[in-house]
């Protein structure tokens, strides 16, 4: 009967690549046609280290990737800024979704407390051989699908008028915060701690992609999320009250909107707007939300919402501002 030995690392490294490495960094740069100083920034941008001269450390994907960006740049329709910078939000993106489930999967097939057989990582290792193809059609998909609601999000907001900038766009923002994070995290141990930001991650994605909004990140037990419209970003808000209220074994929320222009750079969102929100919701007292007058004027008309004014405050690095606390109607 023949034994199954424990995976290694070329394994691992076979089972995602393919055929080992058959090139050093010149020789690849070389056979692609790319200058060695932009592959080298290429490399970088993608998050991978910096390897020696004479290292056997590149495969035929990736000259075929560095092909596929010469071909880009000859035809002209990428300068070496843009590729370098698309190649940045690929590697940041790629790196924390690769994490991320590689955790997760570990978390699903191997028990905590205890450390892996042998059986264990040939266990593991052969479901990721079966789910990878679907896996990796679904990544597609789902990139593609984003893209698309991504660019006619875009489209839709500047509304073709001559006051739109391409990036710079008048938006709702809103930050969602848990209160006493820090005192409760403490009285966790590690697997409660992850099930709690987890939990509250995963029901303000929730939230947040079933009104349509856009979940900008996550800091842990805080989440930035916007919208183009000040309705939406509102009602995101009060389901997050509601649902979070619900669970009485977790801490409260506190949440601040606010509605201006906006930046949008590195697939984040920044700017005075933003920076009100987030002073709004250190405002808010645990379980409600407090919003700026631009969110108040924006909601005007919009039934099933109440807004009150409250006193004027000082806001850090922003002077003294209007407040104004949100309900539901």
């Amino acid at each position: 009967m023949e034994t199954r030995r424990r995976p290694s690392a070329d394994d691992v490294q076979r089972l995602f690549l393919g055929p080992p490495p058959s090139y050093t960094r010149r020789q690849v740069a070389e056979s692609a046609g790319v200058p060695q100083e932009l592959a080298g920034r290429i490399w970088r941008a993608l998050g991978f280290a910096t390897v020696a001269d004479d290292a056997v450390a590149f495969t035929d994907g990736d000259l075929a990737a560095l092909r596929r960006i010469r071909d880009m740049l000859d035809a002209g329709l990428l300068d070496e800024l843009t590729v370098v910078r698309m190649a940045r939000a690929l590697g940041r993106t790629t790196s924390r979704l690769a994490q991320w489930q590689a955790e997760i999967m570990i978390g699903a097939m191997l028990d905590p407390h205890t450390a892996p057989s042998d059986d264990d990582l040939i266990r593991m290792t052969e479901t990721a051989r079966r789910v990878l193809p679907d896996f990796e059609e679904t990544l597609v998909h789902v990139w593609r699908s984003q893209l698309a609601a991504t660019a006619s999000r875009l489209i839709a907001m500047a509304q073709l008028g001559d006051e739109a900038l391409p990036g710079r766009l008048t938006m709702a923002v809103g930050f969602a915060d848990l209160v006493s994070f820090t005192r409760v995290s403490r009285d966790l141990d590690e697997f409660a701690l992850a099930g709690l930001i987890e939990g509250f991650e995963d029901r303000t994605s929730d939230i947040i992609a079933a009104h349509g909004g856009r979940l900008v990140k996550t800091l842990g037990d805080e989440v930035l999320f916007t919208s183009e419209s000040p309705e939406t970003v509102a009602l995101i808000g009060l389901d997050l009250a509601d649902q979070l209220k619900l669970d009485v074994q977790g801490p409260d929320v506190r949440i601040g909107l606010a509605y201006g222009p906006v930046l949008l750079t590195l697939g984040d969102v920044f700017g005075t707007t933003v920076n009100l929100a987030a002073r709004l919701t250190s405002i808010a007292r645990p379980g409600t939300i407090v919003i700026d007058s631009g969110m108040a004027e924006g909601l005007g008309g919009v039934s099933g919402v109440e807004v009150m004014k409250i006193r004027r405050r000082p806001a850090r690095g922003l002077g003294v501002v209007q407040p104004y606390v949100l309900r539901r109607g």
